[in-house]
C-alpha cells in the first residue's frame, strides 16, 4: 500500500527538476538576447585572485547596432570602446594585448539546447544585487574538464547582475557585480565617446599577414562538447616566425593553441595559472623543427595539460 504514495513522491520530484531546468533554459536564453536588446549603463566590479577593480560601463542598443565603453575608475587607467563586440580602441595596458590581434569577443548568442548535454542547469533560488531582484541560476559541469558558474540574473531584463565562476571544489575563481544598474537611460553620443587616451586599433592584414599553414594540426584528445571554431595562421611582424592559432567553444566556455616554431631556441615549459586563467606550454617535435605548444583558456589546467600533451602535426603539402 505504500507503493502508490511514494512513485508519486518520485514523480512529483521529477517533475519539479524538470521544470527547474526548463526554467533555467528559459533564462538562459533571455540572457543570451539582452545584451543585444537592452541599453544601460552602470558601475561593476571585477574580482579575479584575490585583486578588484571597480568599472564603468556604458551599452548602447541603436538601430540594430551595439556600441559599448569601459572605464577603470581605479589604479591604472584603462578603457575599452567596442562596436558589435568588436574592439575600436584601448588605452593602458591593454593595448599590448589587442594590438596586433583579431579580437575574438563578439557576442555569442548561448544555446541552452547545447549546454544541457555539458552542463546542469538549474534554478536554485532568487537575490537582491545592485537594488535589483535577481533570480539564481547554477550552471554546473557534467565533467571535470570545465568550470561552473552561479549567475544571477535581472528579473526585468534578464541581464546578468553578478557572475561567479567556480572550480570543481566550489572555490571563486572569479566575480563579476554591478553595484549600480541604470536600465531606463540609453547612454548618450557623449557617453560612448572615448578619452584621447584610448588607442585606436589597427586590424589590418599588414600587421598580421596571413600566411600558409605549414602544418595541419589536430588535437588526439578534445574535451566533450568542444568544437573547433577558427582555425588561422599569421606571421610574427618581429620575429617572421608563423604563429598558428585554433580556437575550441563549447557553447560557453572558450580555450585557444597557439603553435610557434623555438627555432632552436632553449625555451622553456611553462604551467600557470591566474584566477581562471591557465597557460601550459610544452615543446613538441615535429618534421619542421621544435615547436611550442601554448593552451590559453579559462579551463581547469589538469584539461589544459592533457590538451597539450594530445597535439600533433602533419606536413602540408606545397602546392606547386
Amino acid at each position: 500500500m505504500r507503493a502508490i504514495p511514494l512513485l508519486t513522491l518520485l514523480l512529483s520530484s521529477w517533475f519539479a527538476l524538470s521544470a527547474h531546468a526548463d526554467e533555467a533554459q528559459d533564462w538562459l536564453t533571455r540572457l543570451g538576447r539582452a545584451e543585444q536588446q537592452q541599453s544601460f549603463d552602470g558601475t561593476f566590479v571585477y574580482e579575479r585572485n584575490g585583486s578588484f577593480s571597480t568599472h564603468n560601463i556604458w551599452h548602447r542598443v541603436q538601430d540594430g547596432q551595439v556600441r559599448e565603453r569601459l572605464l577603470q575608475l581605479d589604479g591604472s587607467a584603462q578603457e575599452v570602446v567596442r562596436v558589435d563586440g568588436h574592439t575600436q580602441c584601448v588605452s593602458g595596458t591593454l593595448v599590448a594585448g589587442l594590438g596586433n590581434s583579431r579580437d575574438a569577443s563578439a557576442a555569442r548568442a548561448l544555446d541552452p539546447q547545447k549546454l544541457t548535454p555539458l552542463y546542469e542547469l538549474t534554478v536554485i533560488g532568487k537575490s537582491r544585487v545592485a537594488g535589483r531582484n535577481a533570480v539564481i541560476v547554477s550552471v554546473t559541469p557534467r565533467d571535470q574538464y570545465r568550470y561552473g558558474f552561479e549567475l544571477h540574473l535581472d528579473r526585468e531584463t534578464a541581464l546578468p547582475l553578478k557572475s561567479l565562476l567556480l572550480n570543481d571544489q566550489g572555490q571563486l575563481l572569479e566575480r563579476f557585480q554591478f553595484t549600480r544598474l541604470n536600465t531606463s537611460v540609453t547612454p548618450s553620443d557623449r557617453d560612448l565617446q572615448p578619452s584621447s587616451e584610448c588607442t585606436p586599433i589597427a586590424l589590418s592584414k599588414s600587421n598580421a599577414p596571413e600566411v600558409p599553414a605549414s602544418q595541419a594540426w589536430h588535437l588526439n584528445w578534445l574535451p566533450p562538447g568542444f568544437q573547433l571554431t577558427s582555425s588561422t595562421a599569421r606571421q610574427d611582424t618581429h620575429t617572421k616566425s608563423t604563429i598558428d592559432s585554433l580556437m575550441y567553444d563549447d557553447g560557453l566556455a572558450r580555450f585557444s593553441v597557439f603553435l610557434e616554431s623555438t627555432d632552436g631556441a632553449n625555451v622553456s615549459e611553462t604551467r600557470t595559472q591566474l584566477g581562471p586563467t591557465v597557460a601550459v606550454s610544452r615543446r613538441l617535435n615535429t618534421v619542421d623543427g621544435e615547436v611550442m605548444v601554448t593552451v590559453v583558456g579559462e579551463i581547469p589546467i589538469g584539461t589544459a595539460e592533457r590538451i597539450a600533451l594530445s597535439v600533433r602535426g602533419e606536413k602540408v603539402a606545397t602546392q606547386p
